[in-house]
């Protein structure tokens, strides 16, 4: 704990609040809100704590803090800074796990359609489904029961759903806005429950139409009863009513936390979502948070309750989301809230190991590696690479490690510009000075271990660049393969020493897969551009044909082969001149008849 945090925790309030933690920097890497902001931040620096909440500990140098006026003002403020900072350490429900729903747009002429995105429009939306072929099958079924506007842009004349009753034909009649208001409420009703009712009518109809001896009629209204039977009756009811339900339940073990939602519509279990991650707090503080931010995605619709284990705020869960939130004590609804608990707890045991192991290979390797070069601990990773073959199209490619993963919307490509074409050690030196000046003009983040595919060479032109001219400290370390093209040995220092590492450590095989990715995204983008120069060469003689015209040719077409098939007119369309566009088709008709001969 250094002098600027200790003279901090003596001033820290007695009031509710959020605070921010800070690494070295400045980037906030974790936020938290508590009911005393004096007790919960001077936890951090006192007692004993779990590996995860130490290596956040190890990164924190400073740290602010904001005083609110409530434990609910604390929530909102915590959530809101999540969302603007995106810290390192908080849980962000950034899953791509959407669910469908049904929904009745809001247009002069409704539509029902399949949906995953949940907006705030005026549509009424119903779900969400356990799968889309469930809200396929319920759709399918209600196309059949109710004629609204089935056409995606409203037609010039009728169409086959109309001649089969199922739709009133908006494009040639004049429907009444209350006709559709009544079959929007009939819609709505069957969706929240009450398909029973509509069934019962049909039963009706059919027994009607079979004492008519409308035979025909009768079996479709049989076929249409049979079809809610199968669509909206195979699951057992879990509640007597049909009131839409989300049901939490969460474990806490070994510092990690995990939360089952249990979905309950039109009083069945249709549905779960299970989320893991580390909790730094109380488990009922990040319990609270979860909520707030599970509920902040458009995927997750707010239903009518919400039934929470006991221990929980549930004021102030109502408060956030102005929704009924129930602790039940007993029945039904508290034995649904120890099946999630239960889910929780047996998902939490199931991937512990897992957890573990996967740990152990990122940011415990970081640490391994860390700990073997006698630096502090490099969580953010760059790694640098030349390809070219025999001096011809020479690329390079950065690639970033983040706590011991591939950081993709970090990585960069670089054309080398003003090195020689053989000389590797200048477009080393070249592309390590264009990164770190655009780090440094726009305020990213440094590295903390640049990591050189090449050896003592290489990371003595990557040195002269990052300490001599851009006056940075920043540990450079170089990565000697073998004959076998193979990740043999790390060197750092300066001068260079060998620094051992056991081929079968976390940190070893931390270096190994860095290695491979630089290389195979250099190897990549060197292909890309060589295959992209020999189509350009393939266009050398091409009258009135320069540089830039070839590029602009092939962006358009995608090959040489379409070039020569286009016509006169589609070459002026694709931006030549007439009388080059003439030219150019010449040229591919003499090409074929010298082929052809």
């Amino acid at each position: 704990m250094n002098e600027l945090i200790e003279q901090k925790l003596t001033i820290l309030p007695d009031l509710p609040g959020c605070y921010l933690m800070k690494d070295r920097q400045g980037t906030i890497i974790y936020v938290g809100k508590a009911k005393v902001l004096k007790n919960r931040v001077r936890s951090y620096f006192t007692g004993s704590h779990d590996g995860k909440t130490q290596r956040l500990v190890g990164e924190i140098v400073n740290f602010e803090y904001i005083v609110t006026t409530s434990d609910l003002e604390a929530l909102i403020l915590e959530l809101n800074l999540i969302k603007q900072y995106d810290p390192k350490y908080n849980v962000m429900l950034k899953d791509d796990k959407t669910y469908p729903y049904l929904k009745i747009t809001a247009e002069r002429h409704p539509k029902l359609i399949i949906t995953r995105q949940v907006k705030k429009d005026k549509g009424k939306y119903f779900g969400p489904y356990p799968h889309a072929y469930a809200a396929s099958e319920t759709k399918k079924l209600l196309d059949r029961l109710y004629p609204y506007r089935k056409c995606q842009k409203i037609p010039d004349r009728v169409c086959l759903y109309y001649h089969l009753g199922q739709c009133l034909a908006p494009c040639v009649n004049n429907v009444a806005e209350d006709t559709y208001k009544a079959m929007v409420d009939d819609i709505t009703r069957f969706l929240n429950g009450g398909y029973k009712s509509v069934k019962k009518e049909l039963t009706e109809k059919m027994t009607s139409a079979a004492e008519s001896l409308e035979f025909e009629r009768a079996k479709e209204y049989r076929d249409q009863i049979a079809n809610i039977e199968a669509v909206m009756e195979k699951q057992a009811i879990t509640m007597n009513d049909f009131t839409d339900r989300d049901i939490f339940g969460y474990s806490v073990d070994r510092g990690w936390m995990c939360v089952q939602v249990f979905f309950v519509r039109q009083g069945k279990l249709i549905e779960r979502d299970v989320s893991l991650f580390p909790v730094y707090q109380e488990p009922e503080e990040e319990l609270l948070t979860f909520i707030g931010q599970f509920y902040d995605k458009s995927e997750h619709l707010k239903p009518r309750e919400i039934y929470l284990q006991q221990g929980i705020d549930s004021e102030i869960v109502h408060q956030l989301l102005g929704i009924h939130v129930f602790i039940p004590q007993r029945g039904k609804k508290n034995t649904l809230v120890n099946l999630a608990i239960k889910n929780a707890e047996m998902s939490l045991k199931e991937k512990f190991h897992l957890i573990e192991r996967q740990e152990l290979r990122t940011i415990g390797a970081c640490e391994e590696l860390g700990d073997a070069m006698n630096i502090a601990i490099p969580l953010r990773i760059e790694a640098f690479d030349n390809s070219h073959t025999y001096g011809a199209d020479p690329v390079s490619a950065m690639v970033s490690f983040i706590d011991g993963k591939p950081n993709r919307k970090d990585y960069r490509k670089y054309k080398t510009k003003t090195a020689a074409a053989h000389d590797d050690y200048a477009a080393m030196r070249e592309v390590v000075k264009r990164r770190y000046l655009r780090v440094l003009n726009d305020n990213l983040p440094l590295p903390d271990l640049i990591v050189i595919d090449g050896g003592k060479g290489h990371m003595e032109a990557a040195r002269e660049i990052i300490e001599d001219e851009l006056g940075l400290s920043i540990p450079i370390a170089g990565l000697a393969k073998d004959d076998k093209h193979q990740t043999a040995q790390l060197l750092y220092g300066h001068p260079v020493d060998l620094i051992p590492l056991k081929r079968t450590s976390e940190a070893f095989y931390l270096l190994q897969r860095i290695q491979d990715e630089v290389h195979r995204f250099a190897i990549t983008f060197h292909r890309q551009q060589r295959g992209t120069n020999a189509l350009i060469s393939a266009l050398d003689g091409l009258p009135g044909v320069g540089p830039k015209r070839k590029k602009q040719l092939l962006k358009q077409f995608g090959s040489v082969k379409k070039i020569g098939e286009a016509s006169v007119q589609t070459l002026q369309e694709a931006g030549l001149p007439k009388a080059v566009a003439e030219s150019v088709e010449m040229y591919f008709k003499e090409e074929r008849l010298r082929k052809e001969k």
